[in-house]
Order: C-alpha cells, then structure tokens, then sequence
C-alpha cells in the first residue's frame, strides 16, 4: 500500500461562491490531516459553466493564493474539454457521438467530465461537493429555538469509509431542497400541493417528508446529534431500483473503477445522482456519518465565513428569486420523472405516468397561486413530451456508461 493518498475534490459549478466556498475551507481541509499516518494530498477541480448565470472566466478565478500553498487547484476549461474530445476521437477511442455524449456541462456531463479527469490525474478518490454546502451541522436542542452549528471533518470522515468501500455518501442538513415553505391550509390547499409533489415525488423528495419539515421545523433539515458527532455509519442496501445517494458529499473510489458508473440525465433534465443510484446494486455504498449544510436558496453565505446565525428562518415562496429556483427545479424533476419510472417498473410504467399526470392536473392550479410571474401548466407539456422520448433517454443511459467503460481502460501511470 502506498504511503500517500490523492483525494480529488470536484465542483461542477456554475456559481462564482465556489471560490468563497474554497476560500473559508481551505484551512480545515488541510487540519483534517495533520495527524494522519498516510500523507495526503488534496487536489481541488474546478469545472466551471459560463451558461449557467451567464458569468465570466474571472468570476472562477477568485480562490485566493494561500489556497495553493498545500492544495493543487486544477481547472477544467472549455477548451481543455474540447480539445480532450478531439484527442479522444483521433485516437480512435471514441466517435464523435460518444465524445458529446459523455463530455460536456450540465448535471451529468459535468460530473462525468470531472470523473474523467479525476482519474487522468490519478486521484485514489473523489468527492463530488455543491457549491452552495458548507461542510457543518445545523443541530436543534428540544425545547429551544437557537441552532448549535458543529464543523465537519467531511474529508476525513469519508477517507474513514471509503477505502473498503465503492462509494461513500454524506447527509445534509438545512434548506435541502428549492421547495420553498408554505402555509399549509392558508397558501395552499393541503391536499392538492399534496398531489404536486407527489407528482414530482423521487428517491429524494416525498411528501410525508416536506410536510414534517413544514409543520414541525419551517421547511428545514437540522442534524442528528450523533451523526454530527462521527456515529452510526451504516451499509445502504438495494431499495426499489437502487442503492439511493444524493449527487454531492458523494465520495467515489477510483480505484474501483468497474464498480462506478456514469452519470446520466435527460437533457434540460435532473436526476443525475439518481440514474447513477440505479446503476450501483453490485457496488458496495456506506452512508457515512457526515454533514454539509445546504444553502439551497443562497441566504446564508456567510455561514462559509464561519458567521453561524442563532436561528434559520423561513424562505418563503413571495421573496425575490425563490420563485425562478422552485419553477426550474419543477421541471428539471418533472423531466427525469418518466426515464425514472421506466428503469424502476417497465411492466406498470404507462400507468404510472397516466397517475402522475392526474396528480399533476390536480395540484398545478393550486400552485400557480402562489406565485406571480410563472406558469407551472408547462409542465404537463414537459411530462408528455419525456414520455415520449423515454425509450430513447434509457437508450443513451446505456450507451453513457458504455463509452465510460471504455475510458476506464485508458492507463494512466501511476
């Protein structure tokens, strides 16, 4: 065994708080290992989407030089992308088809581009982080409104973990998901916001979940005592059509390549860490005991400072952006919904989706009324039209993880 570990950590971004992101967590990457048998070198990669917010190179390039002092930072360009396309293609590793459909941006092609390269720079292991998390716990004592804020040691936790291991997955704690809180039975009429995210229902949102969140806690997540203190690892095992992880705090072992698949999402779609769950039933997954706290509305960067507010408050649907993020999460969900329900039970599948179109007619009304300036009908014309297409999405699931196959084979020198 050797007596140094490369840990790659990836960020597909689009947002320029990556940089702060880095910035603040720089020090307590490094001071996880301080004391480690095994020595550790920490590489960030930085995959950065000029479409998403329309953002500059500059804005990417904010990490601070004392970052560099024990940490490489590796960019991934447009460029470095587009040319590692026409290598690949003069090589005749890959066509050209497979080229655009394994490398790129976007929820599935950024990750697996970053995959890529995380093995070219011969990483031992990967952990995919959102640029919106920041590795702490947001933990409330009963009986009191104050929030106790405990810093994680994500790497390290994950490094515990992984080495016997496939995959590794942490928890989240806070705004976990861009459904904004609600007034249940005063916004909205219960059931049928009930039947909406129902229809938009996956591995990770279901509504016995979101209605606890509302009522109990104001629509967030706080942490397990225990799980913030580094206890109850356990291994996750086959539920329905797959061993479930969420996209980020996820940690890959590259050096069980045959045991990690491809990312893989619809276009204009999400689900990408879901398709990816579905592809893990022979791999082995440990849900380690480890926080990053989500900042899905972006109200709370400062916590990346180190500036832990008492209390966390309600994001309500009325305030400036919220709507934007809840309509386009609706339709990247509504989108990966019919490939979802195809790979999970082909003989019910039409049903399934003749039941998510009535729960969907049911419950878009209800939620158009609680916002302004978008139409949340489309997504009825979203669901007809990856319905029909869902044969074809499946198809180039397959054909993703076949063109990953053949660059796991690629050597690299160790």
């Amino acid at each position: 065994m050797r007596d140094t570990i490369n840990f790659g950590i990836g960020f597909v971004t689009g947002r320029p708080n990556v940089c702060k992101v880095i910035n603040s967590t720089y020090e307590r990457l490094i001071n996880q290992f301080k004391d480690s048998e095994k020595k550790v070198n920490i590489t960030i990669f930085i995959l950065f989407d000029l479409g998403y917010q329309f953002t500059t190179r500059i804005d990417f390039y904010g990490v601070i030089p004392n970052v560099y002092k024990d940490i490489k930072v590796q960019y991934i360009t447009p460029e470095d992308i587009e040319e590692e396309k026409k290598r690949l293609i003069g090589q005749e590793i890959l066509t050209k088809q497979e080229s655009e459909l394994y490398f790129g941006h976007g929820h599935a092609k950024g990750r697996n581009t970053l995959m890529y390269y995380a093995k070219k720079a011969k990483m031992d292991y990967l952990l995919f982080w959102d640029d919106d998390e920041y590795p702490v716990a947001c933990i409330k004592e009963e009986g009191s409104n104050d929030v106790i804020w405990k810093e994680q040691d994500n790497i390290a936790m994950h490094l515990k973990y992984i080495k016997d291991a496939d995959v590794t997955i942490g928890y989240h704690c806070g705004y976990i998901s861009p459904i904004p809180y609600v007034e249940l039975d005063e916004d909205v009429d219960e059931e049928k916001f009930k039947y909406y995210i129902e229809a938009l229902g996956n591995d990770i949102i279901s509504w016995d979940s979101i209605k606890e969140k509302f009522k109990k806690y104001n629509g967030i997540t706080y942490a397990d005592k225990d799980l913030a203190n580094g206890i109850g690892a356990y291994e996750i095992k086959k539920a329905g059509a797959g061993k479930w992880v969420a996209g980020s705090t996820l940690c890959l072992n590259l050096n069980h390549l045959s045991k990690i698949p491809a990312f893989y999402n619809p276009e204009d779609a999400r689900g990408e860490d879901t398709f990816f769950s579905t592809q893990l039933i022979n791999s082995k997954v440990i849900k380690v005991p480890v926080y990053h706290f989500h900042d899905g509305f972006l109200k709370y960067t400062n916590i990346a400072r180190q500036k832990y507010p008492k209390t966390l408050r309600k994001i309500r649907s009325s305030e400036e952006q919220i709507e934007q993020r809840f309509f386009k999460a609706s339709r990247g969900w509504i989108r990966y919904k019919p490939l979802l329900e195809y790979v999970s039970d082909k003989e019910n599948y039409a049903e399934k989706i003749k039941e998510t179109r009535s729960k969907l007619e049911c419950g878009i009304p209800e939620v158009n009324k609680l916002f302004d300036n978008s139409d949340f009908t489309v997504l009825l014309d979203d669901l007809d039209k990856y319905d029909k297409n869902v044969k074809k999405h499946y198809n180039e699931m397959i054909k993703t993880n076949e063109v990953w196959n053949k660059l796991k084979t690629i050597k690299t020198e160790k």
